[in-house]
């Protein structure tokens, strides 16, 4: 599974939509300019409902600060999606949280706090969602499947409900 910017199946959507947020005086933080490019998964027939966020400063677009990666949907989506009831695993993908496979820089503790109060406001998430779905939809299209895509939620026969 890869994760790719949302900007390359919606260029001028994504640079019209891709969040930035200036920093003034702020303790952890330069003063700068952040962008928070979008990344979904392009996995077909995943349906994991998280992104991840490439934060860079418009000072240096080539410099990669943070990657911070955000699941929105509730503790048993999750546990159900990959099959474990692992807390530390469920929260991880639950986000927001620093993505552990990707470098960081010495600004990226600050960076995360920054996009969690970010995640405060609705309409963003709103927004992070339907980009989202369009996304997926792009890929299923892409390649050639019909409809929503499966979800990797699987059950194992130990873990199976009663009716």
């Amino acid at each position: 599974m890869e994760f790719v910017p949302f900007y390359t199946l919606f260029p001028e959507l994504g640079k019209r939509e891709t969040r930035s947020v200036t920093v003034l005086n702020h303790p952890f933080l330069p003063d700068d300019e952040y962008g928070l490019v979008e990344l979904f998964c392009n996995k077909p027939g995943c349906d994991c409902r998280r992104v991840m966020f490439s934060i860079y400063p418009r000072s240096d677009f080539s410099k990669l600060l943070a990657v911070v990666a955000y699941g929105w949907e509730s503790e048993q989506f999750y546990a159900d999606w990959i099959g474990s009831d692992n807390p530390r695993i469920i929260l991880a993908l639950q986000g927001p949280d620093l993505n552990p496979g990707s470098p960081q820089s010495p600004l990226a503790p600050a960076l995360l706090m920054l996009v969690k109060g970010l995640l405060l406001d609705e309409a963003y998430v709103d927004r992070i969602k339907r980009h989202y779905r369009m996304f997926k939809a792009a890929i299923r299209l892409q390649f050639g499947q019909k409809g929503r895509g499966k979800s990797r939620r699987r059950i194992r026969p130990s873990q199976k409900r009663k009716k």
